[in-house]
């Protein structure tokens, strides 16, 4: 099978990765060399402290099993068609217009293809500015970016995410959810159940001292489960914000470059600030976020996290196991509208030489059959 995408394909297409899949690599360690820590240090030891009843099995197999499931929700983000937009293989028809930088010696503008860079599309009664994709040839869907990393269109584009190795758009935003939450309730777990572990160790040798020297890696696992707690739980409550607010990480960037002056009210006075470097603080983006754009996808905070809970995930639309095919014109979906205006841009011009001989040779025609008839 002949890919153009920046993709890696497994079992023909079936499994789906980014361009910087190695960095699973890095994530998979990050997940099972703790775990495994932990069930051979510390639950042995909070096995013998229970004196091998029900909760020591518990506490094992819990581990286990939630850790497994954390690696399928990982698999699933990571393999998973993210919401691809294929690729146009037949252009929109330009609007001619004629060139200002056109040559001046022959008195005439040559017209040269040109396709607007935006365009309005109605969105629940709005309209919503959407973009013109160059690389891939086509108007993108409203909420739909082009990832520099993919190079790909994808609907619903959150962000592109270097641990899971892959885009987060509208077909796996879900189990991306679910897999940095599931990751939060896991370093609970093993920093509560190591805490456990100290505990029943003080109360066995009298003192904490005593208890870190008998289980340093009691110690160390808290210390790590600590510091990964800041960064998946702090995500995961970020994105209980954007789905509860239906919106997505574009969409509350802090820099804004529409904005020149801001009007920014402290102390009941107005304050004027013409900023040069068009940026806001965070405070000023959520202060006036309902003035600078109109919540055209909010339903309400129940109905956004059915949209992203109990909604059935689209297919593909995507055939990973087709050819790709080659356009009419003449170039593969690979190529990017600006060869393609290059060569319709020379073929134009050819074509206007061409006329304007064969006009001068008809105007010599002409020319001398009025002499003979004269």
């Amino acid at each position: 099978m002949i890919s153009k995408f920046a993709e890696k394909f497994i079992f023909r297409g079936r499994l789906i990765f980014g361009p910087d899949a190695k960095s699973l690599i890095i994530t998979l360690l990050l997940i099972i060399v703790p775990v495994i820590i932990f069930c051979t240090n510390v639950a042995r030891n909070l096995f013998d402290e229970t004196s091998g009843n029900i909760a020591g099995y518990a506490i094992l197999m819990v581990t286990v099993v939630f850790t497994i499931y954390v690696l399928l929700l990982l698999l699933l983000t990571s393999a998973r068609d993210p919401g691809i937009v294929p690729r146009n293989l037949h252009p929109p028809t330009e609007e001619i217009c004629y060139d200002s930088s056109a040559s001046i010696d022959v008195g005439r503008q040559t017209p040269t293809p040109r396709l607007p860079p935006t365009k309005e599309v109605i969105v629940n009664g709005v309209p919503v500015r959407v973009k013109y994709c160059i690389t891939c040839q086509l108007y993108r869907p409203p909420r739909c970016s082009h990832c520099s990393v993919c190079d790909n269109c994808v609907e619903r584009f959150d962000h592109h995410c270097p641990w899971v190795g892959q885009c987060i758009g509208m077909r796996n935003y879900r189990s991306f959810f679910l897999f940095i939450s599931s990751s939060t309730i896991l370093c609970i777990f093993i920093f509560g159940m190591s805490a456990l572990n100290i505990k029943f160790l003080t109360n066995d040798y009298g003192t904490v001292w005593k208890a870190i020297k008998e289980s340093p890696l009691s110690v160390v696992l808290m210390v790590y489960c600590f510091i990964f707690l800041w960064f998946v739980g702090g995500l995961t409550c970020f994105h209980l914000y954007l789905i509860g607010t239906n919106q997505l990480k574009p969409e509350v960037q802090v820099v804004n470059y529409l904005w020149k002056n801001v009007q920014v009210r402290h102390d009941a006075k107005t304050v004027s600030t013409r900023r040069t470097d068009n940026k806001k603080t965070t405070y000023e983006t959520f202060r006036y976020r309902g003035v600078e754009r109109p919540q055209v996808y909010d339903r309400g905070c129940l109905n956004n996290f059915r949209e992203v809970f109990c909604s059935k995930i689209k297919p593909s639309r995507n055939n990973f196991h087709a050819y790709v095919q080659e356009n009419e014109r003449g170039f593969t979906r690979g190529m990017n509208l600006e060869g393609y205006i290059g060569n319709l841009d020379g073929n134009r011009r050819e074509k206007v030489e061409d006329d304007r001989e064969i006009g001068g040779d008809l105007l010599k025609i002409s020319q001398r059959r009025e002499a003979e008839d004269a």
